[in-house]
């Protein structure tokens, strides 16, 4: 597995995407690419990075070679001109995108690139997860950029799909009242490799690549505090790293504590940097002693698991149903997973997938697998008051 990444070119206005503003999340108009080659002449990820306050995570395409010439494009990422590039390499050799597929339905994330990817390979046929659906309101899905005439929904039955040979996938749809969460899970079958969107993780203590390109926002979440000055040490890219992971995971875990507005003033006055990329020196972070037990329990060596957000809020609507499906996803042959986030390709059985969604069994003891109650805690405050509001339904009877 050659995991080298393809050159770097240094040609920033490559790296422009400028229709940042329809879902405004850093690094806005500036986006890099870095492609990876994960099975050879078969496989290649492509990963940016997105997030909000400098809490970064890798967003990834993966890009699968067809037996019969051509490629396969499972979720897409932004068409920068340094991205479409390195795709056009790919074309040059293996042939043409000639499908596209989009497998999440609530994901905007994901969704807001498949129009413009689509129209950078005139072509291909789109793919789209069933229940496509948008906030605040709901659009048709030409009027966000789909191409009508090439894009229809991925039938129920995989085998009614021109790549039926080598992929087999399976739908997770759970109707969640204002829009479904829909997730398709993809087998490439030669390869024994699954591709997913946000159901499945894994999270190593190294910083993803992606964010050692630019690496300030690992080191501004680094610092302890807002006196601190900006280091880059290989043991800060880190710190910074696992702690980005536990904010996107948990939104605020238990180690994190938040400064008082006085002391976030005074210490801004302090702060060695006041320019715009620092936030002007203010910094509300203030980590515990404790937070590095907190990332080793979430990361547990890369273990494969479901996001606390999915586990409270999404899946126990229907325990059943996601049971079902991942019984399903269960039964086929892969021994390596490639997500939408965080780390890919990770390393993983079907006993092991299958396993990661037990805290939906009635009789399981392992409830949250290793994750710490005191970490879940805000996700499920936030539970008890979208309840409280309305906005959420109590979770069904396993």
């Amino acid at each position: 597995m050659n995991l080298q990444p393809h050159s770097h070119n240094h040609r920033p206005q490559d790296w422009a995407w400028p229709f940042w503003p329809a879902l405004p999340l850093y690094p806005y108009g500036r986006r890099r690419t870095v492609c990876r080659e994960i099975v050879k002449d078969t496989i290649w990820t492509f990963d940016q990075v997105q997030g909000v306050l400098y809490t970064v995570v890798p967003i990834r395409m993966s890009v699968i070679k067809l037996n019969a010439g051509g490629l396969l494009v499972y979720a897409p990422v932004a068409p920068t001109k340094e991205c479409v590039r390195l795709v056009n390499e790919l074309v040059a050799k293996h042939g043409e995108v000639k499908y596209i597929v989009l497998p999440t339905s609530s994901g905007l994330e994901h969704k807001i690139f498949v129009g413009p990817f689509a129209r950078k390979f005139p072509q291909a046929q789109v793919f789209v997860a069933p229940h496509q659906w948008s906030f605040p309101f709901n659009l048709p899905l030409s009027w966000l950029g789909f191409p009508q005439k090439r894009t229809q929904v991925l039938p129920e039955d995989s085998r009614q799909t021109p790549f039926a040979d080598e992929f087999d996938y399976a739908v997770l749809d759970i109707n969640l009242g204002r829009g479904s969460f829909v997730e398709v899970a993809f087998l490439h079958k030669r390869s024994h490799t699954l591709l997913v969107t946000d159901s499945i993780l894994s999270i190593s203590a190294e910083p993803p690549e992606i964010l050692q390109l630019e690496p300030y926002p690992l080191l501004f979440h680094a610092r302890d505090n807002a006196l601190q000055p900006i280091e880059d040490t290989p043991a800060n890219r880190r710190q910074g790293w696992q702690r980005i992971a536990l904010f996107a995971i948990y939104f605020r875990p238990n180690a994190l504590g938040l400064t008082g507005l006085g002391e976030m003033w005074r210490d801004a006055l302090k702060a060695p940097d006041h320019s715009p990329k620092a936030y002007f020196g203010f910094f509300p972070f203030r980590w515990q002693e404790n937070w590095q037990q907190s990332f080793t329990a979430l990361s547990a060596n890369g273990r494969p698991f479901v996001a606390p957000i999915l586990q409270v809020l999404i899946l126990p609507q229907a325990p059943k149903q996601v049971l079902n499906w991942a019984e399903t996803v269960a039964k086929w042959n892969f021994q390596q997973i490639i997500a939408c986030h965080f780390d890919a390709p990770f390393a993983c059985t079907p006993e092991q997938f299958r396993q990661a969604f037990s805290f939906l069994d009635k009789n399981a003891h392992n409830d949250n697998q290793n994750l710490l109650p005191e970490d879940l805690k805000f996700i499920k405050e936030l539970e008890a008051n979208l309840l409280k509001q309305g906005i959420a339904t109590p979770p069904r009877e396993k």
